[in-house]
């Protein structure tokens, strides 16, 4: 299969773009800058230039793709402006030239966060979801034009908080939940697992217009999760705040549709392995 994956230089990306080459897959990375790339070229990851805003960039990008992974997304201190811009018009844009090109499916990395606050249930794909931040806010209205746009093979993929691999991911979180309760849990995914439940998709015939939450087995609280990279728990200082990523994810749908199964179906596992 020929495979576009934008955002191929970021955390999930990157991991993504190299699995699915390995798994003899011909993949090709959207890059805004190729110098930046150099990594995946040696990974066996074609690169071509293009930018979700600028529309043009986006043709040559697509001709001939089989299936197109979009995980390119402004996360982290972007503006409300800028995640609508990028998350949303940029999906947009891709997707509309997807369809042009007649790409056969459209696999969208969104996020768990869209439901916001549920009180730390467990969230289904088919619930209402009401996010605050300016991310999952972007990010749901990205699924829902998708959702409704006719002609492409669209699959959304809600992922949890993604670690593993040597990502820095987690002590990169400990600044944010530093004031939040010990006990609060968090819904976890493996990069690898990541990538299984990617390729489960490109693969499957059906269904299309399917969302899937995609998470580990367990959900650990924060004091685990942060002594797992020798941190101490968090104060609890802020409930309040914690509140909006209090949603846990449900990953039952996936495994009855598409047979997933974790390679690592806890924190502790991939600890355990030495790929945590």
């Amino acid at each position: 299969m020929k495979i576009l994956v934008t955002g191929a230089t970021g955390k999930v990306g990157s991991r993504l773009a190299k699995r699915l080459a390995q798994r003899g897959d011909q993949v090709c990375a959207l890059v805004r800058d190729p110098t930046r790339a150099a990594d995946l070229r040696d990974a066996g990851v074609a690169l071509a230039e293009g930018d979700l805003l600028k529309v043009d960039s986006l043709a040559a990008a697509v001709r001939g793709v089989d299936a197109v992974v979009h995980c390119a997304a402004f996360f982290r201190g972007a503006t409300s402006e800028q995640a609508h811009a990028v998350n949303d018009l940029g999906t947009q844009h891709l997707a509309s030239a997807a369809r042009a090109a007649s790409v056969k499916r459209f696999i969208f990395t969104s996020t768990g966060l869209v439901y916001g606050s549920n009180g730390g249930r467990l969230a289904q794909e088919d619930d209402p979801c009401a996010p605050t931040m300016a991310y999952p806010v972007s990010k749901l209205a990205a699924e829902r034009f998708l959702l409704a746009f006719e002609g492409l093979d669209v699959r959304v993929l809600r992922l949890p908080f993604v670690y593993g691999d040597g990502d820095p991911h987690i002590r990169e979180g400990i600044p944010m939940w530093r004031k939040f309760p010990p006990t609060q849990r968090k819904s976890l995914g493996h990069h690898s697992d990541v990538t299984q439940a990617v390729a489960r998709l490109l693969d499957a015939p059906s269904p299309a217009y399917r969302i899937y939450n995609v998470v580990d087995d367990e959900a650990p609280d924060l004091a685990t999760i942060l002594a797992s990279v020798g941190a101490p728990p968090p104060d609890g200082s802020d409930a309040e705040g914690a509140r909006a990523t209090d949603a846990l994810l449900d990953g039952r749908r996936i495994r009855e549709d598409l047979g997933f199964k974790p390679k690592f179906p806890r924190l502790a596992d991939a600890i355990a392995a030495g790929a945590a």
